[in-house]
């Protein structure tokens, strides 16, 4: 992934955004996978949080806490209209906060493994649905994440 091209010595590192782009690459790869509560397997199929976990340890080897909450509570609050593809997107499902999350994939859709009796699938965050739930934004910025994008600014 990382390496050296052309023949100066410095070494060229993936931009944040092709790292989400891989988040968002290999979240296309869980469609249609099951919901099943309390799982985050590719056998037993996903609850939300489960297909985040599951998602980010894959593409970045990162583990997330297990819950939407926690996962809310250990990632970077961001605006809505900072959104980029990658970053997590909760809702108020079940009359709490941070009760469902998904995966942002742009252009105001989101990937989320939404309930019982369904699967993993794309969803538009604008529809009223989801628009009266939202809850907030956020960013999951890994120590490896950061330290890449900060070696790509310099």
């Amino acid at each position: 992934m990382f390496g050296h091209l052309g023949s100066d010595d410095s070494p060229h590192f993936p931009s944040q955004t092709l790292v989400m782009s891989d988040v968002v690459l290999t979240a296309m790869g869980y469609l249609g996978r099951p919901y099943a509560y309390g799982s985050s397997t590719m056998q037993g199929g996903f609850d939300c949080s489960g297909f985040v976990l599951s998602l980010y340890q894959r593409t970045l080897g990162y583990t997330l806490p297990r819950t939407a909450a926690e996962q809310a509570r250990a990632t970077e609050a961001i605006d809505r209209s900072e959104l980029k593809p990658g970053d997590l997107v909760f809702f108020n499902t079940l009359r709490r906060k941070f009760s469902h999350v998904g995966v942002y994939i742009g252009d105001g859709r989101f990937i989320h493994s939404p309930r019982a009796g369904a699967s993993i699938r794309v969803e538009n965050m604008n529809v009223r649905y989801w628009r009266s739930r939202f809850n907030g934004a956020r960013r999951v910025i890994t120590p490896e994440l950061a330290q890449t994008v900060a070696a790509a600014s310099v």
